[in-house]
């Protein structure tokens, strides 16, 4: 369902403007709490998305990650100009059991369509077990720590578009775009193929969560 209320920025859906200012901007955005300035998602994580995602992560069909890449690359702005492609990385175990890193299967037709290069700038060096039924600051807790950067150089004093598959509660984005910041990265923007729909009510947002992956492993 298209959201009648949503962060100009980060595109947060809300149930009404009373999360939003003047600007359309929600608190998190404004306080630096998401640690991106910009993020974008095709759709949210539901019905025959949900499926697809769900076949390309846990059916092991790598080749799906060129036409869901396609569509995710439709939800930036056509004049949007980014110096670097980040995928969220996989920690070895992760990548080994599934074969390859879902978020750089995404990036590589992004980078297509932007003409700019994929770089590993970030590396994973903590397993984390899947967060899906996690709460929020359990996520962000487990999180710490976990990424480490790869290449300053790549992102230092530049655009970076950073990629994952699925946004939960954000805490992963979130973590690997503090890090690309520390890092001297000017401006970051963040881009997943779906999202969760935390309008839902609780019940339901838990049920979502349970069959989301977020991408944190």
């Amino acid at each position: 369902m298209t959201p009648e209320y949503f962060c100009d920025r980060c595109r947060t859906p809300f149930v009404n403007d009373s999360a939003l200012d003047h600007f359309g901007v929600c608190l998190r955005c404004r306080t630096g709490l998401s640690g991106y300035d910009y993020a974008y998602s095709y759709g949210f994580y539901e019905d025959l998305l949900r499926e697809l995602i769900h076949e390309f992560k846990y059916a092991f069909v790598e080749p799906l990650g060129a036409p869901l890449g396609a569509l995710m690359a439709r939800a930036l702005p056509l004049d949007l100009r980014v110096d670097v492609i980040v995928p969220v990385p996989l920690h070895w175990r992760r990548k080994i059991w599934r074969g390859f890193n879902q978020a750089e299967a995404l990036a590589r037709p992004v980078a297509r369509r932007l003409q700019a290069p994929v770089v590993n700038a970030l590396r994973k060096t903590r397993y984390t077990e899947s967060q899906a039924q996690s709460t929020p600051s359990t996520r962000r807790s487990q999180l710490t720590g976990a990424f480490v950067l790869a290449d300053r150089q790549a992102v230092e004093g530049r655009h970076v578009l950073l990629i994952d598959d699925v946004l939960t509660t954000g805490s992963t984005v979130t973590a690997c775009s503090r890090l690309l910041r520390s890092a001297g990265a000017k401006t970051i923007t963040a881009l997943t193929l779906a999202r969760v729909d935390r309008r839902m009510t609780p019940s339901m947002e838990g049920l979502m969560a349970r069959n989301a992956s977020g991408g944190t492993n």
